[in-house]
C-alpha cells in the first residue's frame, strides 16, 4: 500500500500549496485535516517555511489531525531544530498531555530555540508537575530560554516559584530578560508577587541610564490592582526621587481616590521632576483634585504653580477658569506662559477677555502670539 501512502502524501503537498491563497485556504484545510496522518508528514516538512502565516496555519492544520500526536512527537526529536520549535508550537495549542515526556526531553535538548518553545507549550499544557523541570532554564545561558522560562512558570501561578523568578527579575545580566521576568510576575496578578516587583522598583539597576525598561515594570505592579496602591503611597516617601516619580505616575494611572491626599503632599516635592509628576497624576483624577491644584497656585515656588497650572490644564471644571485668569499676573512668565496655554484648553469664553488683553499687548510678543493662537 506504499503507492496508496505516497499518492496522499502528494495530494497533501498539493492542498499546503494551497494554503497561500486566501480563497483556497479554508478548503485545502479542511481537505488536509480530512487525510489524517498521511498529511502529517508533509504538513512538518512544510514548518520550514520563511512565511509566518503559513506556518500558522499549518500549525492550526497539525492540531486538528488528532493522529498527529506520535508523528510531531518524534519529530521532536528528529526534525530540524527549526522544525522542532514550531512542533513545539502545535503542542501549545493540542495541549495535549501525552506530549508531555517528549516536551521535557526537549527543554533538556541540544537547541535554545526548541527548549524556550518547548517550555511554553508545558505551560499552556498546564500540569504543575512538570515546574520543577523549567526552572533550572531561569538560568539556561541563553537569554531567549531564560525568557521563555520566566513565561512559563509565572503561568503556574504557584507562589512558590515567585522568588526564584524575582532571582532573574533583579540579577539576570540582561535588562531584556528581566523585564520578562516583571511582565510575568504582573500577568500572575497575585498578591504574592507584589512585593517582589516593589522590591524591583526600588533597584536601581531598572532605570539607572534606562528609564523607558523600566515600563514594563510600572505596568506589572499596576496590575497588581488596588493591592499596589499602599504600597505605591509608601514609595512616594523613598529617598530616591525615581523611585517617588515612578510610584507617583502608577498612582496617577490607576485613578485610586485613596492616593489624592499623598499626591497632594508629593505636588510640593523637593525633587522638581516628582512634583511636576504628581501635578500630572492628580489632573488624571479630574474634578476631585481641582482644589488641592488651585491652593497650590499660591505656592511661593514658581516651579510649583507652574506644574499646578498645567495640571489644571487638563481638567474640565468651572472652578478653573477664574484661578487660571489670575495667574495671568503671575511674577513669573514662564508661569503666565503655562496659563495661557491652560486658558486656551479649557475653552471657557470668560477667558477671551483676559486672553485678548495679552494679545492686544506690545509688552512681551511672544506671549502675545501664544494669547492669539488661544484666541483663534
Amino acid at each position: 500500500m506504499d503507492w496508496l501512502t505516497g499518492s496522499k502524501q502528494g495530494e497533501a503537498k498539493k492542498l499546503i500549496s494551497q494554503l497561500v491563497d486566501s480563497t483556497r485556504r479554508d478548503v485545502a484545510a479542511r481537505e488536509l485535516i480530512k487525510l489524517g496522518a498521511d498529511a502529517v508528514p508533509p504538513l512538518v516538512d512544510s514548518l520550514q517555511s520563511p512565511d509566518p502565516k503559513l506556518i500558522l496555519t499549518i500549525q492550526h492544520v497539525l492540531a486538528r489531525i488528532p493522529s498527529a500526536t506520535p508523528l510531531l512527537v518524534k519529530a521532536l526529536t528528529t526534525a530540524h531544530p527549526l522544525v522542532r520549535g514550531r512542533v513545539a508550537e502545535v503542542f501549545s495549542i493540542t495541549r495535549d498531555k501525552s506530549a508531555i515526556p517528549a516536551l521535557l526531553d526537549a527543554v533538556r535538548g541540544e537547541y535554545f530555540t526548541v527548549r524556550a518553545r518547548a517550555a511554553l507549550a508545558l505551560s499552556n499544557i498546564g500540569d504543575p508537575k512538570v515546574i520543577n523541570f523549567l526552572l533550572p532554564l531561569l538560568k539556561d545561558r541563553e537569554d531567549e530560554v531564560r525568557r521563555a522560562a520566566c513565561v512559563a512558570i509565572a503561568k503556574f501561578n504557584d507562589p512558590t516559584t515567585f522568588d526564584e523568578i524575582t532571582a532573574v527579575l533583579l540579577d539576570d545580566p540582561l535588562i531584556e530578560v528581566r523585564q520578562s521576568a516583571a511582565r510575568a510576575l504582573g500577568e500572575t496578578k497575585h498578591p504574592a508577587a507584589l512585593p517582589f516587583l516593589m522590591e524591583a522598583l526600588r533597584d536601581s539597576s531598572w532605570w539607572f541610564e534606562q528609564e523607558q525598561a523600566a515600563a514594563d515594570l510600572l505596568n506589572a505592579i499596576k496590575n497588581m490592582g488596588s493591592a499596589a496602591v499602599e504600597p505605591l503611597i509608601e514609595a512616594l516617601h523613598d529617598r530616591e526621587g525615581t523611585v517617588r516619580r515612578y510610584a507617583a505616575i502608577v498612582l496617577g494611572e490607576m485613578g485610586d481616590l485613596r492616593a489624592i491626599e499623598e499626591l497632594s503632599m508629593t505636588l510640593y516635592d523637593l525633587h522638581v521632576e516628582v512634583g511636576r509628576v504628581a501635578a500630572e497624576a492628580l489632573a488624571k483624577f479630574g474634578s476631585p483634585a481641582v482644589d488641592i491644584l488651585i491652593e497650590a497656585l499660591r505656592h511661593p515656588e514658581a516651579a510649583v504653580r507652574e506644574h499646578a497650572v498645567t495640571a489644571l490644564g487638563e481638567i474640565q471644571d468651572a472652578r478653573i477658569t477664574p484661578a487660571l485668569i489670575e495667574m495671568l499676573r503671575d511674577p513669573d512668565r514662564e508661569v503666565i506662559k503655562q496659563s495661557i496655554l491652560a486658558l486656551g484648553k479649557l475653552k471657557d469664553l470668560r477667558a477671551l477677555s483676559a486672553l485678548r488683553e495679552i494679545a492686544n499687548s506690545r509688552t512681551d510678543r511672544e506671549l502675545a502670539m501664544l494669547a492669539k493662537q488661544m484666541v483663534g
